[in-house]
């Protein structure tokens, strides 16, 4: 599988639910909080200069979005291939 980031805080439910989908998938994924702003904030930002909700998931390359774009994916059947790469 290829390296998958989820950019996530403390609580947010959303973001659980996200989580919860991948590992459903047997999917490991590198989480990194963002709950109190610091470096892994300003490289999320980096990333995707327009996000200002989480989660914020990366597939490989592919910037996927947050929980609800993780779950459109599934629904069109088209998940499973970006997570094989």
């Amino acid at each position: 599988m290829t390296t998958i980031d989820i950019y996530t805080k403390f609580a947010c439910p959303f973001c659980v639910r996200a989580k919860q989908l991948l590992s459903a998938k047997g999917a490991t994924f590198n989480e990194h909080d963002i709950t109190m702003g610091g470096p892994a904030r300003d490289e999320m930002l980096e990333r995707a200069p327009q996000a200002r909700t989480v989660p914020q998931i990366f597939i490989g390359e592919t910037h996927v979005g947050g929980s609800d774009d993780l779950f459109a994916l599934e629904q069109a059947g088209e998940l499973d291939a970006l997570l094989a790469g």
